[in-house]
């Protein structure tokens, strides 16, 4: 990428982070028993207060970079579009805490619930609800099952994502060694598609000297993906390679090997926050990673949800829409639903990361 259209994007994604961090926000919310389902074609919700529409996001759990930056991205949307935002994220990565937030937003009668989901199919009842009750209900970066959305908002091609991350690092070590994948939990729909696609990579016979020797989870938790880091390194002490699909996990992954001082005997990629990986990135403990931007992963979830409240989408593969400052986006179909697709994944290395890391 050039230096001029690296400046472009650079500040453009530096006014998304601005416009992320105005206006107000409702704080995740107790609540009592939510109300009985109603039936199919129920009105949708009333408006909040001083006629706001109320959209709703839950991300997986509390103290995640990723999901803080995608929250951001979803409130700047939907302040645009004069609603109010309603962010919420339990403390721990479960479904039954997800439901419990489900449950307490069909109580609020929010016009729209955005999730990433911890679970594809366990969240399904309380989604159904949701949906009977007259709430619009989306998932976005971890999908839940067809069933229980109307549409996915998809950060990249999950097919391309998991390749490219086969192919870096099998060029970081050579084509030969052994190597493990740390995930994030074993239920994240979002990282075992990621997972399958690089085992169908690794089938290739390009890789007949690579070998897959364990995929780890360290449930998109700091210190548990440190524990899962050193436990690798202690088990396969031939170890040549993590991939770790997760921003939590890359990070915890590039400060054991750090501390260690395995740089360049372990080499390390996935996707990870350029803010966090900067370090280890300019140091070489990876020599590249991968991501999109988490803002505008939010920023898009936010004009979906509203275009599913007004009307403009269904959810039906064709249907089309805009999506502020990312311009038209077409609604298209995936393996047993629909979804809308942000862009492919960007390639970070020595090159571009001081240029990145002060943006997201």
């Amino acid at each position: 990428m050039n230096k001029m259209v690296m400046t472009c994007l650079t500040t453009v994604l530096s006014l998304s982070m601005l416009a992320a961090c105005g206006g107000g926000s409702t704080p995740a919310a107790g609540g009592s028993g939510a109300e009985p389902a109603k039936s199919e074609g129920a009105k949708p919700a009333d408006s909040g207060a001083g006629g706001k529409k109320k959209y709703a996001i839950i991300f997986k759990n509390t103290g995640n970079p990723y999901g803080e930056k995608m929250m951001e991205g979803f409130k700047a949307s939907v302040t645009e579009l004069g609603g109010e935002a309603i962010l919420k994220a339990p403390d721990q990565p479960t479904a039954e805490a997800q439901i419990k937030m489900i449950e307490e937003l069909i109580s609020q009668k929010v016009q729209a619930i955005a999730i990433s989901g911890n679970d594809p199919d366990a969240l399904q009842p309380a989604l159904k609800k949701a949906m009977n009750a007259g709430i619009k209900v989306l998932s976005l970066d971890s999908a839940v099952n067809a069933q229980s959305r109307m549409v996915h908002v998809n950060q990249a091609d999950p097919e391309r994502i998991g390749r490219v991350q086969v192919q870096a690092i099998s060029e970081m070590i050579g084509g030969k060694g052994e190597i493990a994948v740390l995930s994030a939990t074993s239920q994240a729909t979002n990282q075992n598609l990621w997972i399958d696609w690089m085992k169908k990579e690794l089938e290739d016979p390009k890789y007949k000297d690579m070998k897959l020797v364990k995929v780890a989870y360290g449930d998109d938790l700091r210190d548990k993906s440190v524990s899962e880091t050193e436990a690798l390194l202690k088990s396969y002490p031939n170890l040549k390679g993590i991939i770790a699909p997760t921003t939590v996990g890359i990070a915890a992954a590039g400060k054991v090997l750090t501390d260690k001082g395995l740089k360049g005997k372990v080499h390390l990629t996935g996707l990870g926050l350029p803010s966090e990986m900067a370090q280890y990135i300019e140091s070489g403990v990876s020599q590249w990673m991968y991501l999109w931007n988490p803002v505008d992963v939010g920023y898009l979830a936010g004009y979906t949800a509203d275009a599913l409240v007004q009307g403009t989408i269904t959810g039906k593969t064709g249907d089309k829409f805009k999506a502020g400052r990312l311009g038209d986006k077409e609604i298209i179909a995936d393996d047993k639903g629909t979804q809308v697709m942000l862009g492919d994944p960007f390639k970070f290395d020595a090159k571009n990361i001081g240029e990145w890391k002060s943006v997201y």
